[in-house]
């Protein structure tokens, strides 16, 4: 039976970690308010900053080694790569939280848009689009920050049989889980959760 959520204790160490997160503060001038929804701030929904790290930073490495390792004895998905070329660094600081969601499904794809044979432009398009779409199938979360240093913001996720449950807060933890997945961040009581989070792509679900 494969997994709906997979997560590993990367067991990355302590000095590692420090190293990768005095790395990503150089991407804090960036930090802007988290869209949603086709660009749009909607901060009743999520609440958060976050900014984007290029997939060729080092840390790329690490993780595309694992998104192999857990596809191959978990997912068996077909699989591209990192959706947009970059990963995302989120901060959620008190207060902060992002509420129920998934990182895909029906509503993100593509509906064909011919609904006549002789419509030979729009036929195109649907030709073009349905065989060269990538949509997101796997989802990655990095934990950064150590779970003494937050209360709250614990990454929740519902499965299949509508039964909650919650991500190990460890630091270095990196979580797997089916882009299609419900999902949220609970509202962070006191200090600062950060993390990075990434998409992997490939061909659309036949």
């Amino acid at each position: 039976m494969a997994y709906q959520t997979v997560w590993y204790n990367t067991e990355l160490p302590e000095e590692i970690v420090d190293v990768l997160i005095r790395d990503l503060y150089k991407y804090d001038v960036s930090m802007a308010d988290s869209r949603i929804s086709g660009d749009v701030v909607r901060p009743e929904t999520r609440n958060s900053q976050n900014t984007w790290v290029p997939s060729h930073h080092w840390i790329s490495g690490f993780l595309w080694h694992y998104v192999q390792r857990v596809n191959r004895e978990n997912f068996l998905y077909d699989l591209s790569h990192i959706d947009g070329g970059s990963i995302q660094y989120t901060r959620y600081q008190t207060g902060q939280y992002y509420s129920w969601h998934n990182d895909a499904g029906l509503p993100c794809m593509y509906k064909p848009e011919s609904t006549e044979e002789n419509n030979f432009e729009l036929r195109e398009k649907d030709f073009i689009k349905t065989n060269c779409e990538l949509v997101r199938k796997l989802s990655f979360v990095l934990q950064l920050s150590n779970p003494e240093d937050y209360t709250g913001g614990n990454l929740q996720l519902l499965g299949e049989d509508k039964k909650s449950y919650f991500a190990p807060r460890t630091r270095g933890t990196l979580i797997f889980f089916d882009s299609r997945t419900q999902h949220r961040v609970l509202k962070v009581t006191s200090g600062e959760r950060r993390s990075l989070v990434g998409w992997v792509v490939g061909p659309r679900w036949k």
